[in-house]
């Protein structure tokens, strides 16, 4: 039996860096970890551990991931030794075409007119990956595992300040639709701090699949009520406040969710300092954007240089992986395309544009991965990355006989598309907005465009690096185009810079995604600002936060370092089974 234990029941077990043994769970919230090591203790498996805690963050999270979205699943197999992936990915409906999110004369919607509506709603993935990931290496029914989020949902949770400002940050979205300001919107204002929050129609949606299964949700009366809630969004007749644009209705229906299935692609997977690290191909460009910028940075002494001399190349590795990402990585991109994106020799190519002393100006134009790879091209201008969302959750699980699940998942923005179906307690994505809305790679083919089926390109990259064949750190995070590069910061921290996973995580953070106005949280700038600008590298745009990881790394003797963040989205909440051998 697996119950919703409150996270202050295991006491000082859960905070932001812990170190223990028999199986850990870091999330970005308490009950979440709290649910995840439970399955843990009671006898359960990673996989079961990850597909509760994922359950329960739709409930403790809603703005940032549920079963109203999707994500990527990356899974290491102890037996076997293998990394296996799950595309979690939302579809597009049969009905989108590629001028979909154009307006008459062709040029692009207002993205907040696009979002906030029927039109942006992908088929959701999440539970197909719950259901895919249980079947093949869980050891538990998902109903069970959907019961103790049931039960938080039920029984509710303290509202904290995050969730009391993200509710404040989407009121006048919410207000617009009757079933999300009832839910969210009660009397007309955002749950207080410290208030209880219930969502009981979730709770039913959790019950009523594990009673009947997934096909309730994907052909059943679930379906025919998210359709419908796409189709005829739930328009209130005196919204609170006001919205500038119409809301639009989308053509999904139950024929789409019917049709939608998981995929099994092979993990991406790049060599690194003897290391092995796997992430996700496509739809997601996170495995061969951060392979990539690792392979160019490869072949850099980082630990030998000057901390902003290693950054500095890490700034400039990120931009040509970028570049390469946009022109290239899409949801058909051909996996001999994403197999030279990782080679060696293209990365060679590509590191020999870097000046140790002079930033390249940026954006930089994307390198040709044909497979014919004679030297140095001049670098040229290209196209930016301009994804600044700080949306999506990350969790990361070990168990006892060393299986291991990293997992980002998502609704898209904080808030998704701010609809819920009503009487379902779901919130619905705005995925499909993660397609480019007009082509942007001039006179090149753009491979992120809208189409019937397709899924949105995704910057996710849940990541799992072996050393020897045996995990030596799983780690990911959200934050939009930003997952990519806090991940590779995070891996060049704890690789190269000498840093352990807590300091690599807690360290400040820059993010260049081939742009002329790269991002940096503000301690970075105060470190690392004047130096990295005498080498030539932009002014720095400050924002108060790049990402929110988690992470484990795995010791001797079967120790784990289960590590969250210790401040960013208001701290994180990482376990593990038990403290002492």
């Amino acid at each position: 039996m697996i119950s919703a234990t409150p996270a202050h029941a295991y006491g000082p077990a859960i905070s932001p860096t812990v170190v223990g043994y028999g199986g850990a769970v870091a999330s970005v919230d308490p009950t979440v970890t709290a649910v995840g090591l439970e399955v843990l203790r009671n006898g359960g498996n990673a996989v079961d551990a990850a597909i509760a805690a994922a359950a329960t963050i739709g409930v403790t999270e809603p703005f940032s991931a549920g079963i109203g979205g999707g994500g990527f699943f990356v899974y290491y197999d102890a037996r076997t030794r293998k990394v296996h992936t799950i595309d979690g990915r939302e579809a597009a409906p049969a009905s989108m075409r590629e001028n979909s999110f154009q307006n008459a004369d062709g040029t692009a919607l207002d993205f907040n007119a696009a979002r906030v509506s029927g039109l942006s709603v992908g088929v959701p993935g999440t539970l197909a990956t719950w259901e895919a990931a249980a079947d093949r290496w869980g050891t538990r029914p998902l109903g069970a595992l959907l019961r103790p989020a049931a039960d938080v949902a039920d029984r509710g949770f303290t509202v904290d300040a995050t969730f009391n400002s993200q509710v404040a940050a989407n009121a006048a979205i919410f207000g617009q639709f009757d079933s999300s300001a009832e839910l969210y919107l009660p009397g007309g204002a955002p749950p207080a701090v410290g208030s209880t929050f219930r969502n009981p129609d979730l709770a039913d949606t959790y019950r009523l699949i594990g009673k009947k299964g997934t096909d309730v949700f994907y052909s059943g009366a679930v379906a025919r009520d998210i359709a419908n809630a796409v189709q005829h969004p739930p328009v209130s007749d005196t919204p609170t406040g006001t919205w500038a644009y119409p809301i639009r209705p989308g053509g999904l229906t139950v024929r789409d969710l019917d049709r939608y299935q998981a995929r099994f692609p092979a993990p991406t997977r790049a060599g690194y300092r003897g290391l092995d690290v796997y992430g996700m191909a496509t739809p997601s460009s996170g495995g061969t954007a951060v392979g990539e910028a690792l392979n160019i940075l490869e072949g850099y002494d980082l630990g030998a240089l000057d901390d902003a001399d290693a950054l500095h190349r890490y700034l400039e590795a990120s931009a040509l992986a970028f570049a390469d990402r946009n022109r290239y990585v899409g949801d058909y991109t051909r996996r001999s395309v994403l197999d030279e994106l990782l080679n060696d020799r293209f990365a060679a190519e590509r590191r020999c544009q870097i000046s140790p002393t002079t930033a390249l100006t940026k954006p930089v134009a994307p390198g040709n991965p044909d497979g014919r790879y004679t030297g140095c091209a001049a670098a040229a201008a290209g196209v930016p990355d301009t994804d600044n969302s700080i949306s999506t959750t990350h969790l990361t699980v070990a168990d006892k006989w060393g299986n291991v699940v990293s997992f980002t998942f998502t609704i898209e923005q904080i808030g998704g598309a701010g609809i819920v179906v009503p009487g379902r307690g779901i919130l619905l994505n705005n995925e499909l907005t993660d397609f480019n809305f007009t082509p942007t790679q001039g006179t090149a083919a753009d491979p992120n465009l809208p189409a019937p089926g397709k899924r949105p390109r995704s910057s996710m990259s849940p990541t799992i690096v072996l050393k020897d064949g045996k995990p030596f750190v799983a780690v990911g995070s959200p934050g939009g185009a930003t997952i990519i590069t806090t991940v590779l910061q995070i891996l060049v921290n704890r690789i190269d810079l000498g840093m352990t996973l807590p300091e690599a995580l807690a360290a400040p953070r820059a993010s260049q995604r081939n742009s002329a106005t790269p991002q940096a949280e503000p301690a970075f700038i105060a470190a690392y600002g004047p130096r990295l600008t005498a080498l030539g590298q932009p002014a720095f745009t400050s924002t108060a936060e790049i990402g929110a990881a988690t992470g484990i790394e795995f010791g001797r003797n079967g120790q784990l370092t289960a590590v969250a963040e210790p401040v960013r989205r208001g701290t994180g909440a990482a376990g593990v089974v038990r403290t002492g051998r």
